[in-house]
């Protein structure tokens, strides 16, 4: 859509403002947020969201695909599969040095031009670690394509709510959101069967191809958006004090570092329960059980955001508990699978709405520090599982599941003001 022809309407809706004494509080004096006004309200921009999650289903494939291809990167760069492992790091690295800088340096311009570029320079990094013919240029590229998959997700929370009318905005986050668990439960586990089978630089080869098509989508379908006024931008230390915000980070990184300390060993823990299911397996549930998350997510978000938020929590638990009362039973090992799936599937949608609605117009900001969080997350279940599983065993693991989450719930219960109110 042209910004010439684009019609600019303002939703009055709560947002923030800064005091006198610098602490950002709510006040609806001016408009919260600009929205497409060619999508009217009862309608969601449907297609647009769906290029949006196909660009999340690359990132997060890419992201986690190196782990199941470890041999066959080692083999063909002439590396130890610690090396190889690298690149998993790396790709984390890049997300957590480079994503508040580059939302911060764009969160004025308008939207759709940014999100092209977080495309078109992911797509030229990870081409580049396809053709590398070496491990610094590999790891260079993947530090690369890390940053701008940063810029990405850190964008893609205010783009999808700034093209869609407010009373939808919780259901367009989840829509833009499904590409995470697609991407657990499909991506990363082709790209491993495409790796094994032929050559791990096919894995990155297709991911290539399908970022060409989503940048061709996103420039024919998507539409543009404006983006962050110069009055409502806060520096990024008032966004991080900003009412709320804190809280739901504290709640992220609890929730956030118990499932990947899990989902990183689960091969450790399967093998210490000693019941007969196979990592694929457990992994195939766990993706399918997140769909169902994401699905019930999309249908209760918009009316019922703090009891979903709690009912999600408790679900993770709940799944914490099982897997250490029934380890030895594979049908109970199967429902804490099942559990901890759909309790899960939802998590990035209904963080992304809280922290937004918290943030109000300084959302594209918090959502980077809530990918920093997530990206912190990860780093720290490799360092913390490892010490775990080699002090102790795998059934450690739920333990620290059960500690962390029982954390992130009585937080979340608290905080029913700023983080996470009933609506």
């Amino acid at each position: 859509m042209n910004s010439d022809t684009e019609s600019i309407e303002t939703v009055s809706v709560l947002t923030q403002a800064t005091s006198n004494d610098g602490i950002v509080e709510p006040t609806t004096s001016m408009p919260a947020r600009l929205v497409d006004s060619s999508y009217p309200h009862g309608r969601l921009p449907l297609h647009a969201l769906l290029v949006m999650a196909l660009m999340g289903f690359i990132l997060i494939t890419t992201e986690t695909m190196p782990a199941g291809l470890l041999p066959q990167i080692a083999g063909g760069l002439n590396i130890a599969e610690g090396t190889a492992g690298q690149l998993v790091s790396a790709y984390a690295l890049g997300t957590v040095v480079l994503t508040i800088p580059a939302i911060a340096f764009t969160r004025g311009m308008r939207r759709k031009p940014v999100f092209l570029v977080g495309i078109l320079g992911f797509l030229i990094a990870n081409t580049i670690a396809v053709f590398s013919p070496d491990i610094a240029a590999t790891l260079t590229a993947r530090f690369a394509a890390g940053a701008f998959s940063g810029l990405v997700w850190g964008m893609l929370a205010g783009y999808a709510r700034r093209i869609t009318a407010p009373e939808l905005a919780g259901r367009a986050l989840t829509i833009a959101s499904i590409g995470t668990p697609l991407g657990l439960a499909i991506g990363t586990p082709f790209g491993s069967w495409l790796g094994t089978t032929f050559d791990w630089r096919w894995s990155f080869g297709v991911i290539s191809v399908l970022t060409i098509v989503t940048a061709v989508l996103a420039l024919t379908i998507v539409p543009d958006a404006p983006g962050q006024p110069a009055e409502s931008r806060v520096p990024l230390v008032r966004v991080f004090a900003i009412p709320g915000v804190t809280v739901i980070l504290v709640v992220i990184f609890a929730w956030m570092l118990a499932h990947n300390t899990l989902y990183t060993y689960i091969a450790t823990y399967l093998r210490t329960a000693n019941v007969p299911i196979s990592v694929d397996v457990a992994l195939m549930v766990f993706g399918v059980s997140a769909l169902i998350g994401i699905a019930i997510t999309g249908a209760l978000i918009d009316r019922v955001p703090r009891p979903l938020i709690l009912g999600s929590l408790f679900l993770f638990l709940t799944a914490g508990v099982v897997f250490v009362a029934g380890s030895h039973s594979p049908a109970a090992v199967l429902v804490a699978v099942v559990l901890w799936g759909v309790a899960f599937g939802g998590a990035a949608p209904q963080l992304q709405t809280a922290i937004s609605a918290a943030s109000g117009e300084n959302a594209d900001i918090a959502n980077s520090m809530l990918g920093v969080a997530f990206n912190v997350a990860i780093f720290a279940a490799g360092v913390l599982g490892a010490v775990l599983v080699s002090t102790f065993d795998g059934m450690a693991l739920p333990f620290l599941m059960i500690g962390l989450t029982a954390i992130a719930v009585s937080i979340a219960f608290t905080a029913r003001r700023t983080a996470f109110p009933a609506r």
